[in-house]
């Protein structure tokens, strides 16, 4: 506990907390035609493969809205690019409470639901801005277990889908955005870790580095697994399984509900063993349990077991990533995270696609798991290769921390101080 207070008094923990809740919403939001989609399949009579894309169209769009969002904030501030967006996030819950009635719509609101999910290197970076190098794993474990905001998707939407139409819960959305926004307008300060006389260039470097697109690719496994997973696994068990709506969205809520709690647990053991360590068993854990879940397609509870396995590697995996990220960036850590991001998002359009296309094509969702798999194995053996360079420029054995700070780490150390 001592620890704890140590690490909350070294930064700003109220612009922390307004993080967390801002990405906690909006992921809520983000995933919200996956929680619903037993409702939305039965309602328009939609093939498998339909499914697949209709759940994965708000990932995709979310993913290719991150990198912009991550350019504006680095302009009018991460706490302004926040507000503006929850801001725009509200009008599309409100489009789709009064307009959306065809599959057509549905993939247009999908569109406007990946507003929502651009939030992610905006919160990861506001909130862990006020903290030094030796604390950024947790702060981002912090920040980024507002994923947990899938749980909140999955256990209210569907039960609220059945009692009052799924058109409904896109309204009661809207309102509860107000919360985080208001939040967010009074607890947040910006960070003072940006240098506002880096040209545009310089802020996109990484984009030209080998080191950002293999950040980049691992992140397709650990973050594109998760929300891929997550949108897909109440359709998946009630397809596979015939459970009710809401039955299997309280089951997604058990497996999702790991991965959350355990991102903290990854920044913090992350902090202390080194990012590249704990992504190599994350990378293999997730390999052996998504191809466990594969052949175990005929046992809930060995499936359930299983998922919730998976889901606590891709957590703590998220949360060991971006211990490195801010190492790697310290100065354009939230261009660099929203690069990383819209990738690794893109990654998790690929999920339920793969598996619907397997189930329409083979009848089987087999191939689906097995093609992540195979993924997951292949991003382990580039770490692997890619941390050689890493240990010997930027980290510590294992992917931690340098002992020495750098130049933009002791500004950043000075401005909290004050």
């Amino acid at each position: 506990m001592t620890g704890f207070k140590t690490f909350l008094r070294s930064g700003h923990w109220p612009t922390l907390f307004a993080a967390f809740l801002y990405f906690d919403f909006c992921f809520a939001v983000w995933v919200l035609n996956g929680a619903m989609g037993p409702f939305i399949s039965e309602e328009f009579g939609l093939s498998p493969a339909q499914k697949g894309f209709m759940i994965s169209v708000p990932i995709l769009a979310g993913a290719l809205m991150r990198f912009p969002l991550g350019v504006l904030a680095q302009y009018i501030g991460r706490k302004n690019a926040a507000m503006v967006e929850m801001s725009l996030i509200i009008a599309a819950l409100a489009f789709g409470f009064f307009f959306v009635d065809s599959y057509d719509r549905v993939l247009a609101m999908g569109v406007l639901l990946g507003i929502a999910g651009a939030s992610f290197g905006v919160a990861l970076s506001l909130g862990s801005g006020w903290f030094p190098a030796k604390y950024k794993g947790l702060a981002m474990g912090i920040a980024g277990a507002g994923n947990s905001g899938t749980v909140l998707a999955v256990l209210f939407a569907p039960p609220l889908a059945q009692k009052f139409g799924w058109q409904t819960v896109y309204g009661i959305a809207a309102a509860t955005m107000l919360l985080p926004l208001a939040v967010m307008a009074i607890a947040a300060k910006e960070p003072p870790d940006r240098d506002a006389h880096q040209s545009l260039r310089e802020h996109l470097s990484c984009l030209y580095e080998k080191d950002g697109w293999a950040f980049s690719l691992i992140y397709v496994v650990t973050f594109g697994g998760f929300i891929g997973l997550s949108s897909f696994l109440p359709t998946y068990f009630h397809d596979q399984f015939k459970v009710t709506k809401v039955e299997a969205g309280q089951l997604t809520m058990l497996a999702t509900l790991m991965g959350s709690g355990v991102r903290v647990l990854g920044g913090y053991i992350s902090d202390r063993v080194g990012g590249i360590t704990t992504l190599s068993g994350v990378l293999l854990g997730v390999a052996v349990s998504l191809l466990l879940c594969g052949l175990a397609g005929g046992s809930l509870p060995a499936t359930t077991l299983l998922f919730m396995l998976c889901f606590a590697a891709l957590g703590a995996g998220n949360g060991a990533l971006f211990q490195l990220v801010p190492l790697r960036w310290p100065m354009t850590t939230a261009i660099a995270g929203s690069m990383i991001g819209e990738v690794g998002a893109l990654g998790g359009g690929f999920l339920p696609n793969a598996m619907g296309l397997s189930k329409q094509y083979t009848g089987s969702y087999f191939g689906g798991f097995l093609a992540f798999t195979v993924l997951a194995l292949g991003m382990l053996l580039m770490l692997r290769r890619m941390q050689i360079r890493w240990t010997r420029t930027w980290a510590e054995k294992g992917g931690r921390a340098r002992s020495t700070p750098s130049q933009p780490e002791r500004r950043t150390a000075r401005a909290v101080a004050r």
